[in-house]
Parts: structure tokens; sequence; C-alpha cells
């Protein structure tokens, strides 16, 4: 079963496409890239789960090798044009959301991949993938910061429960108050992917290898 170089699918990618209009944009483009890099091609979008009886779906599924893939596209406001394309970008802000879903990708994946493994399936490594312009995600935080556990700054390791802290308000954990836990420990590493000739125009991912 050969392993996803995911950091060759995104150096290929950033070569056709330095920016995207949206997440879905990007889970397209991103979608194509595997697809005409792998011999069999096999890429499914949007594959439906059911995990602890809950219906969800992963962003990307390769049914050969059975790994799972989460995208996230946080960006700060930004337009630009590429090639006579125009791009409009929207500043997302709530960093502290975006931190914790990316993590909660995470522990999706791991989910998923263990359920497979009780059903003697063998899977992949999967990755949750955060593509951003926004430096605050690759900058470290407050320490006192209410989402200080989700942080995720070049260098951090990413390790145990993770949970918001005691002073976080109930707007903020609303529907995001699960427990996060990380099976493994990995150090963060964030990748330049491409810069644009204007302000927010650098964009670097974080790739997390689930296993």
């Amino acid at each position: 079963m050969a392993e996803l170089d995911i950091h060759r699918v995104m150096a290929g990618l950033a070569e056709r496409r330095p920016i995207f209009h949206s997440e879905a944009d990007f889970q397209f483009a991103f979608a194509w890239q595997i697809a005409t890099m792998k011999r069999d091609g096999k890429v499914r979008l949007e594959k439906p789960f059911s995990l602890g009886g809950k219906r969800m779906h992963l962003d990307i599924w390769l049914p050969t090798s059975n790994a799972a893939i989460e995208l996230k596209y946080r960006t700060r406001r930004l337009c630009v044009k590429r090639e006579g394309e125009e791009f409009a970008l929207k500043s997302h802000e709530a960093q502290d959301h975006g931190r914790h879903d990316f993590i909660a990708d995470i522990v999706r994946i791991q989910r998923v991949r263990a359920k497979r493994r009780a059903a003697g399936n063998a899977s992949a490594p999967g990755y949750a993938i955060l593509l951003t312009n926004d430096h605050l995600y690759w900058r470290p935080g407050k320490d006192d910061a209410a989402d200080k556990d989700f942080h995720l700054h070049e260098g951090r390791i990413l390790s145990g429960t993770l949970t918001w802290a005691k002073h976080a308000n109930n707007a903020t954990k609303k529907g995001r108050d699960e427990r996060l836990d990380i099976c493994k420990s990995c150090r963060l590493h964030w990748k330049p992917y491409s810069s644009l000739e204007d302000e927010y125009g650098e964009f670097r991912y974080l790739a997390v290898k689930v296993e």
C-alpha cells in the first residue's frame, strides 16, 4: 500500500493554484491533483461515514488505500488578480474556532481509522491539512488565551487531551465543547505554499499525519 506524499501533492498544486476562492474550491483542486498523480486516480469527495451513531462526511477519501483527508482553508481579507481571474477572499477571523476545528479534524480521522481497524480493515495514514494566509495560525499566541490548548504555532508538540481554558465563555464553546484527545503526539511544522505580492499574500500550510 503506497503512502501518499502529501508535500509533493501540495507542491504540485501550488504551481497550478497559488490561491483559492473558497474551501470548496481548495478541496476540489486538491482532489483533482491527487487524481492526476495516482496510478488508479480514485478519489472520493464528501465520503459519508457513521461514527458513534452520528452521520458525518470526510472531505476526501482514497478508496484504494482507505486514507482519509480533511482540509481547512482559513483566510484574511485579500483581493488579487491571477492570470486574469479575480480573487476576493474574506476575513474569517475567529482563529480560536479555526484552530479548534482543525484539531477536531485530526480526531475525526483518528476515529475513522480506529473503526476500520476494529473491523479488521487496513488503512493508510490520513492527513489533516490547514492552508492559510493568516499569520496568527503559525505564530505563538498568548499564554492566557482561552484556546491555548488548540494553538498551532510552528514547533509546537500536539499531544494529550485538549480543552478550552476555564475562562472560555459559553458562546465561544457552543457546539465545540467536546474534549479532543490526540492519540499520538506530533510536532507541528508549517510549510510555504505560495507568495503573492500583496498584504496577507503569504500562504503556508500545516499537514498533520494521522497514524
